[in-house]
């Protein structure tokens, strides 16, 4: 009875390891949902590094475990907050911009990373850490930052007329003028140009603000995010504003009949975008796995190389190899002297407002795109 009762014991331990290898193999498996911008992460298009697809490979090699990855778009912070707030979905990992990242942390839509599942934290440059969007360094680790700057089409604007936010607003180009389809960086615009602080809370300088941005609207082609890349590039379009490390990308693509040239304004924003987790996050450990990828070398420079963005990772802008290929003028147009990037961010970084000036710059901003 004894040895009949071990043999069954036996078959049922043996069972069970069966059913977990099968698990392991064919069933057990992970997904990962990742919200970023658009056009901003290598992607395997022309030979270039296929970040998702070798974190996949990668994972699946280190863990054993099987991967699915979920990977979406957003076109501006407005509308990666809406979708959020909304809590129709669940992502584990976002790419939000400072001012964004300060919103989501006020409002408890972010979760503090576990820094022992993020090593390569420590190739971040000291001077994006401790920042106002998150001065504990609780919530984010940077991946991108820049300038935004005006783009415009040397065949058809003449030089004398590129030297300020001015440019966005003169008639001798009249719907040629591509804006911000986005109502902080829209409003920007205008209130570099009139000489304001864009994180004011006196209604009448928004309400001049808003006054500036319905005067331009004779003279504009549309209001536009991602579109730009397409209506620059072709020529259809002569002036718009938009960030540093996508004047590179338009260059790359610009047709024959174009020349495309950048110029910051002075006052211009300064941003950083930052890797997160929200609080809908479903897989905490595997969102900062992640995250430490991304970190890592040969993602690192990948990415900063397939989409012009400067990098904050001293693995990316140390590199011989990275600095040789982007060239001379991408790297002096990106890269400022760090030390001069973090005073002139600090001085003109758009800052998380309060939810009364937020419902009033949106009720502003829903009449100027009806006006």
């Amino acid at each position: 009875m004894k040895k009949i009762i071990s043999v069954l014991l036996s078959l049922a331990v043996l069972t069970a390891m069966l059913v977990g290898l099968s698990g392991c193999s064919s069933k057990d498996s992970v997904t990962l949902n990742v919200y970023n911008w658009g056009e901003y992460i290598s992607d395997g298009s022309e030979g270039s590094f296929d970040t998702i697809k070798e974190f996949k490979k990668w994972y699946e090699a280190t863990y054993n475990q099987k991967i699915n990855i979920n990977y979406d778009t957003f076109t501006s912070n407005e509308d990666m907050y809406a979708k959020l707030s909304a809590g129709a979905v669940s992502y584990d990992v976002i790419i939000p911009s400072d001012y964004m990242i300060a919103r989501l942390a006020s409002e408890n839509m972010l979760l503090p990373l576990d820094f022992s599942n993020i090593p390569n934290y420590q190739y971040i440059d000291d001077s994006f850490k401790g920042l106002y969007y998150d001065s504990d360094n609780k919530y984010t680790v940077p991946y991108a930052y820049g300038i935004v700057g005006i783009i415009y089409d040397a065949n058809k604007v003449d030089e004398a007329d590129a030297t300020g936010w001015e440019l966005m607003w003169n008639e001798k180009y009249a719907k040629s003028i591509l804006q911000f389809n986005n109502s902080r960086d829209a409003f920007g615009t205008a209130m570099y140009k009139l000489g304001y602080e864009v994180n004011t809370t006196d209604r009448a300088l928004w309400d001049a603000a808003a006054e500036e941005l319905i005067a331009q609207k004779p003279l504009r082609y549309g209001l536009v995010m991602d579109e730009i890349f397409n209506l620059m590039e072709s020529g259809e379009a002569s002036i718009g504003a938009y960030y540093a490390g996508d004047y590179f990308t338009m260059l790359d693509a610009q047709s024959d009949e174009v020349d495309l040239r950048f110029f910051y304004p002075d006052p211009t924003n300064y941003y950083i975008d930052a890797m997160c987790i929200p609080s809908c996050c479903r897989n905490k450990e595997l969102a900062e796995i992640f995250i430490n990828y991304m970190l890592s070398e040969e993602p690192a420079i990948a990415n900063a190389e397939f989409t012009y963005y400067a990098s904050p990772n001293r693995l990316v802008y140390e590199s011989e190899a990275y600095i040789d290929e982007m060239g001379e003028e991408a790297m002096e147009v990106l890269y400022p002297e760090i030390e001069d990037f973090a005073a002139q961010y600090d001085k003109y970084s758009y800052k998380n407002l309060d939810a009364e000036t937020l419902d009033y710059i949106n009720t502003l901003w829903e009449t100027i795109k009806i006006s």
